[in-house]
């Protein structure tokens, strides 16, 4: 399945793609576009849109995206609720900070964002520490 979501990754966009890789569609093709082709082009491509504006898996319910494909797939591992909340304190705006490597988190994708320019070179490289982040949260769970 093609996954299409806005270019200009970060945060939230970088997170989407590990949880899709790793826990719902392990052959997911990832597409960035500029944010008004997301719809079009997930129609064009009988793909999925997320992260975006009216997109099938976005912010809703003061939930970010990573939080709503957790809910829509029924992933309840302990270890990615924990995850969903750090990621949660690094992209809401209203509760950044929520938890304390959250804040940590924001920087390190605000950092990629300034220094990567090419979204899937940002997913290969954040993937393994998203790996990590994970890791850590199954070692506290």
């Amino acid at each position: 399945m093609k996954w299409i979501t806005r270019i200009g990754a970060k945060t939230d966009r970088i997170a989407c793609p590990w949880l899709i890789k790793k826990f719902i569609d392990p052959q997911a093709e990832l597409v960035f576009v500029p944010a008004e082709k997301v719809l079009t082009t997930a129609q064009e491509l009988g793909g999925k849109s997320f992260d975006a504006p009216n997109a099938d898996y976005t912010h809703r319910d003061s939930k970010c995206s990573f939080e709503v494909l957790m809910e829509e797939f029924n992933l309840d591992d302990p270890a990615l609720v924990m995850l969903a909340r750090i990621i949660h304190g690094a992209d809401i705006r209203e509760d950044r900070g929520s938890t304390s490597q959250s804040e940590g988190l924001r920087a390190i994708g605000e950092g990629f964002a300034i220094t990567t320019l090419d979204d899937h070179e940002k997913l290969r490289l954040q993937f393994p520490m998203y790996d990590a982040l994970y890791a850590w949260c199954k070692n506290q769970s």
